[in-house]
């Protein structure tokens, strides 16, 4: 299978807009530890909240929420929602 012309500029255009991107957050963030993992502590809570929900996305989420209701029953798998507390 060969790209075309149009392929080959989605896929440059892609990294271009990637490493824009990046160079603009790096740029932002190379003030301090903090703004870089802490976005200066000005996250919204709802960006903050699909973080988390990203985050749960993961290979081995599935094994933890096994090992909860194995270990606690079904109501032990509510312990994710301490987490909007924290």
């Amino acid at each position: 299978m060969e790209l075309t012309t149009l392929d080959w500029g989605f896929v440059f255009g892609f990294f271009a807009i990637s490493l824009g991107l990046g160079l603009a957050v790096w740029r932002k963030s190379n003030k301090s530890y903090t703004e870089y993992f802490l976005s200066g502590r000005n996250m919204p809570w709802w960006l903050l909240g699909v973080s988390m929900v990203a985050t749960t996305f993961s290979a081995d989420t599935p094994n933890l929420v096994t090992d909860i209701v194995r270990n606690n029953g079904v109501a032990g798998n509510w312990a994710w929602w301490a987490f909007l507390l924290t």
